[in-house]
């Protein structure tokens, strides 16, 4: 902490000069910083070399990070909301027991069910969102989602029948490594993303394939750039499979110990329509030949799918092709190709994958547990009687990041409860009944379990540097009191696993391992009571990482092997107290497990334990896209829209004050110069964009990187913010006012984000 530096016996110490380790909380990389403090400012920022993922990488958007920790928008009090819309401050006290009352009167009137739970965390803070789980059980919450059910659950609806777990690209080794609806060099995804891009371009015997209607900075650097038509990857990528199968590039011989399924998968490939697939797409026939060619020579080919596809036409469709084409050429297991990897949480359960339950409202499958984004707002404002009634919010900001903002807005208003906890006032925050103030990311110690490296695989807990804005508090605490207000706790005594806790973590494992075996209680809310007994027994700052003693204890069951390859020694609770120990000891991070590249078939747990490619829903989706549109647009939306862009200061919504851009100021956006001279558009002239969802002004940009009738905003922009604490202001357009609930992807019920079918026009200066 900042403000408990020891000092020499000659000198003190000049607090400003000290560099303090933390990480970047702007994206999923979270790359490891230095930073310099004086006062409450973040001075200086620098990348963090000894960091073990990202080796003192880091981009431009890290070293704003001050532009976060530092705003006009913070809140420092619990907020009420009253009869007249306006709100008061009341104390810590009242509001977690008003709330508890609230969602009990909830549960008690209507059933626990019909409570909803959002968020969970964001790009940089997970521990919240664990301890979550205890105030969900207490007060019976089964209704959830968050952001990766608006980007993730097709991607993790193929994975779970096709693998059984999660998988990931090797591309600082990949041979071949291609991008679909991806631009690492700005959305990263992977460490040390601009340096591995450079890597291959810079290689002749490597090769980057950049699939994008737009020419990114990625696409700059590929070897292959395949500049599909809006919306048509899965027409190309069906076209490029089709090519594999039909001239016999499969790896058959590898196919037959690894895979099951590959005739039936064969035989809709051979139905494919190659020559009509590849016009509806853009790219010619010699690209796809040259494309295939390239994959069949590498020894090693991964790729990676972003929100460019997920958040598009055939999103779910297009996750199963690209992964179809990697394992029919064999390049699963193996250095530089896809693989799976260990975790120390989870982000997707998927033992109910294909035979998922649906939402008894809206009708939409519930992958992985996650209410589909784009039906939450019509969960609420439905007359069914099943509809939900309250509304519970940690670390999200679905009023701006959901399609149709307007909509979500109704539906908190119509919700009978709404509590959201959030560092800074937001869109979300000015709809909610009660606004609880958490301390920032850097206030507390935070870890995300983002991390899915292979067959080494990393996890680094932050420390806290700075001591919490006063008025505020944790989510770890803000869940300890919200659970002990509900009365679930009243009869588990802590007292002896604290005393268990003070004298080490042998002690505490048995301590806890009993206790959790004579009360239920114990386990059910086990992150709350790990927070207030281990917890209190951490140094000052971490004590929301005790919940991470258990996930050590379940990576120590399932990886007992691996971790010991990592360095770690002992048995059973003993190997995960190492394990926990030097996670909570090292401030660059540690590797946590270390495979072989041959222990990539172990986690594998589809039927015969091999790769899964006959998923009777993909084939038929495949089938039908003979049948299917190849663009949505028409006389009265022409262009295609893709809302959400991410450019060099873009961050979703984590950054609200706009002068942490040194370009961009307004998000503009981008056109093509033949558009623009149709429509009588200047460069910096003002555009109206009209869609099914809404209207805004737009800055131009024009810009060649687009092709014609196709035009980009980036995320994050459109965000009310007030500089000098006074009255707001709006910069940019925010994204999800020209979004619709209506487009989705037809399995995992995504929004189509990036495919919105708009109508342009110049606005007379």
């Amino acid at each position: 902490m900042t403000d408990l530096q020891e000092t020499t016996e000659n000198e003190e110490i000049d607090q400003t000069k000290i560099w303090h380790k933390t990480a970047c909380v702007l994206c999923s990389a979270n790359c490891g910083l230095e930073v310099r403090i004086d006062d409450r400012e973040i001075t200086r920022v620098r990348g963090n070399k000894a960091h073990v993922a990202s080796a003192g990488y880091t981009c431009e958007k890290g070293l704003r990070v001050n532009h976060y920790q530092n705003n006009t928008s913070r809140l420092t009090m619990p907020l009420k909301r009253i009869e007249d819309g306006s709100y008061i401050e009341v104390d810590w006290d009242t509001a977690i027991q008003e709330i508890s009352n609230g969602l009990k009167e909830i549960a008690e009137k209507y059933g626990s069910d019909k409570i909803f739970y959002y968020g969970g965390g964001g790009q940089g803070n997970h521990l919240g969102g664990a301890h979550s789980t205890a105030t969900r059980q207490a007060y019976g919450i089964t209704r959830k989602s968050n952001a990766l059910a608006q980007e993730k659950t097709g991607e993790a609806w193929v994975e779970g029948q096709m693998f059984g777990t999660h998988t990931h690209g090797g591309f600082h080794d990949a041979e071949v490594a291609i991008f679909l609806g991806k631009n690492p060099w700005h959305s990263h995804g992977f460490d040390q993303a601009r340096r591995v891009l450079k890597e291959i371009s810079n290689d002749n015997n490597r090769s980057l394939i950049v699939i994008d209607p737009r020419r990114t900075e990625s696409a700059d650097l590929a070897d292959y750039w395949l500049q599909v038509k809006p919306g048509t990857d899965a027409f190309l990528l069906a076209a490029l499979g089709a090519i594999i199968v039909n001239e016999k590039m499969t790896d058959d011989a590898w196919l037959a110990e690894n895979a099951i399924g590959v005739e039936e998968i064969k035989t809709v490939f051979r139905d494919v329509s190659i020559d009509d697939f590849a016009k509806r797409s853009g790219v010619t026939l010699d690209q796809l030949r040259a494309v295939a060619d390239r994959i069949v020579q590498a020894e090693s080919v991964s790729t990676y799918e972003d929100l460019g596809i997920e958040m598009g036409p055939h999103s779910t469709l297009v996750s199963f092709l690209h992964r179809a084409i990697s394992i029919l050429t064999g390049n699963y297991g193996k250095q530089g190709a896809l693989g799976p990897h260990t975790s120390i949480a989870p982000l997707f359960n998927y033992s109910a994958a294909g035979r998922e339950p649906e939402d008894p409202v809206t009708g939409g499958r519930i992958i992985s547990g996650l209410v589909p984004c784009n039906e939450i707002a019509d969960g609420f404002l439905s007359d069914h009687p099943e509809r939900s009634r309250a509304l519970f919010i940690e670390s999200g900001n679905p009023v701006h990041s959901l399609a149709e903002s307007d909509k979500f807005r109704q539906a908190m208003r119509k919700a009978e409860l709404t509590v959201v906890i959030d560092v800074v006032h937001t869109e979300t925050t000015e709809q909610a009944d009660w606004i609880l103030p958490a301390s920032s990311q850097y206030e507390k110690a935070e870890a995300t379990f983002f991390s899915a490296n292979f067959p080494e695989n990393t996890f680094h807990l932050r420390q806290a540097i700075l001591e919490p804005l006063e008025g505020t508090l944790s989510e770890p605490e803000i869940h300890s009191r919200l659970v002990q207000a509900s009365g679930v706790l009243d009869n588990v005594d802590l007292v002896p696993l604290r005393e268990a806790a003070s004298e080490g973590l042998d002690a505490f494992a048995g301590a806890f391992m009993s206790a959790a075996m004579e009360n239920p209680a114990v386990s059910e809310y086990g992150a709350v009571v790990l927070y207030e007994t281990l917890g209190k027994s951490l140094p000052k700052g971490k004590e929301g990482a005790a919940v991470l003693w258990f996930s050590c204890q379940m990576a120590a069951q399932k990886y007992p092997d691996q971790i010991r390859a990592a360095g770690y020694e002992g048995e059973g609770a003993g190997l995960g107290n190492n394990l926990f120990k030097a996670i909570i000891n090292n401030e660059d991070g540690v590797i946590f497990t270390r495979h072989e590249y041959a222990d990539a078939f172990d986690f594998l747990t589809t039927p015969e334990q091999k790769i899964n490619l006959h998923i009777p829903e993909m084939h038929e989706a495949i089938s039908q896209l003979d049948a299917a549109p190849a663009k949505y647009t028409s006389k009265d939306f022409p262009f295609v829209l893709s809302a959400g862009e991410r450019r060099s200061f873009s961050a979703n919504t984590i950054v609200r004050d706009p002068e942490w851009r040194k370009k961009d100021k307004e998000g503009a956006l981008r056109i093509h110069p033949n558009d623009a001279l149709t429509l009588g558009v200047e460069n910096g002239g003002r555009v109206r964009i009209t869609t099914h969802g809404g209207e805004a002004v737009a800055v131009a940009e024009i810009n060649e990187t687009v092709q014609p009738g196709y035009v980009s905003l980036p995320n994050g922009y459109g965000l009310s913010y007030s500089p000098a604490g006074g009255d707001s202001e709006v910069v940019g357009v925010a994204p999800n006012q020209l979004t619709s609930t209506v487009w989705r992807d037809s399995i995992a019920g995504t929004p189509w984000h990036k495919h919105v079918p708009a109508r342009l026009e110049a606005v007379p200066r």
